[in-house]
């Protein structure tokens, strides 16, 4: 679908967990769907796409790309068909493997998610850390059959990879609470309903609708998609009275910047706009 792109060094792709490749950038594949827009695809169906610490720096080096490089303005992270992520490599996890990276975070994003726009192409299941995942993404497309859930408190274990305070953000408080204490696994077509999922496709067609997504994404300035995420995710933290001065940081550039005057030419000419970046 796309051309193949070089993420990191190949010799992270060794473990010594048995059974565990492939790892690494084996199991993080990056392709360039069409311009602008990366494809980060989690290729490991033997272990449910679950993470290792190799897969881990793998899909951190990914989205420093997709930060660093000028000619990345969104990113989609999808997985195969059978499962989005199952989340933490629990033989992994038992060998003292952990599915973390140093900058990012849990699975290579978590703590730390990039300043560009990510759209989450959910096939199959979202569980436990699958699920956190999608949360540390900014908008999520998923299949009519999947689905979704953080199971950890069935299993006597807990969800740190921030679904316990991300989950609540975005669905009612309630019934974040239930999916938190039941470790109920919901479909995907209730997660919609609730707000949780921005867009539902057929099975075999989310990736499709995740790139007619980012197509929309990609026809708004680059300076003001970036500014405006980090606003939006910064406002659970602001009260109104911040607000109004820290939005100032993001939004503050891209006031002064040669693609507003274009945006604003633009509209007046009657054309479509041609970005710099700048």
């Amino acid at each position: 679908m796309g051309v193949s792109v070089s993420t990191s060094n190949q010799s992270d792709n060794h473990s010594d967990v048995p059974g565990a490749s492939p790892t690494g950038t084996d199991a993080i594949r990056v392709e360039k769907i069409k311009d602008h827009l990366m494809l980060i695809k989690i290729d490991r169906p033997h272990r449910r796409n679950a993470f290792d610490g190799a897969t881990a720096r793998a899909m951190a080096a990914a989205l420093d790309r997709l930060d660093a490089e000028d000619e990345w303005r969104c990113a989609i992270i999808t997985g195969t068909p059978e499962a989005f992520s199952s989340g933490q490599d629990l033989i992994a996890a038992a060998h003292g493997d952990m599915g973390t990276s140093k900058s990012r975070g849990g699975f290579g994003i978590m703590a730390n998610p990039p300043n560009k726009p990510v759209i989450a192409a959910v096939e199959g299941h979202a569980l436990a850390g699958g699920l956190e995942l999608c949360l540390s993404c900014d908008l999520i497309v998923a299949s009519e059959t999947a689905t979704m859930g953080i199971p950890e408190a069935a299993r006597s274990l807990v969800a740190i990879g921030g679904g316990l305070f991300r989950l609540p953000k975005r669905i009612p408080y309630h019934l974040a609470m239930e999916l938190a204490l039941t470790g109920a696994k919901w479909p995907a077509v209730r997660m919609a309903e609730l707000g949780l999922v921005n867009r539902l496709a057929p099975p075999g067609e989310v990736l499709s609708a995740a790139v007619q997504l980012a197509d929309e994404l990609l026809l708004a300035g680059p300076l003001a998609t970036k500014a405006s995420k980090q606003i939006v995710r910064k406002a659970y933290d602001w009260q109104d009275e911040e607000g109004w001065k820290n939005q100032m940081e993001f939004a503050g550039p891209v006031m002064k910047s040669e693609d507003l005057q274009e945006g604003l030419k633009a509209f007046a000419e009657k054309r479509d706009p041609v970005w710099k970046g700048r």
